[in-house]
């Protein structure tokens, strides 16, 4: 079995993340996901520029990947307990904390925990090739 690159397990772990969270689902943490990556993303700046830019694979660093997940996932117990706290939307926070753990862990250990954070430490025959040199200038 030939292990995926960084570039293709950072973006592949994304899309794997992201399907889970929009998968239909009447829990309401998971419902609290989705509505918190849509607000997340919709602050703009960082907040969207940093998904977008490992989604189309200008950053291929799969730590900024699991930060922004769990960014979202602190976001979005953040509005859940905002303006005031209850025992009902604490639980529903805890469970969106657990329920993304539960879904970016397992990808990220499918895709292969050092090929993503420790690339350099994996065999050569793993890693992706070296770019070709650039042609010869003729003048």
């Amino acid at each position: 079995m030939t292990v995926p690159q960084p570039l293709a397990s950072t973006i592949n772990t994304l899309a794997g993340a992201l399907y889970k969270v929009f998968c239909a689902s009447a829990d309401p943490a998971r419902q609290e996901m989705r509505e918190a990556c849509f607000e997340y993303l919709s602050l703009g700046g960082i907040f969207s520029m940093g998904p977008v830019s490992i989604l189309s694979g200008l950053n291929p660093r799969p730590l900024s990947l699991v930060l922004h997940f769990f960014a979202v996932a602190i976001y979005g117990v953040g509005r859940l307990l905002l303006p005031f706290p209850s025992p009902k939307r604490l639980w529903i926070g805890a469970r969106l904390i657990s329920g993304a753990s539960g879904i970016i862990f397992p990808i990220i250990k499918d895709e292969g925990i050092r090929q993503m954070f420790f690339p350099v430490t994996v065999p050569a025959y793993h890693r992706a090739p070296p770019p070709p040199p650039p042609p010869p200038i003729i003048v």
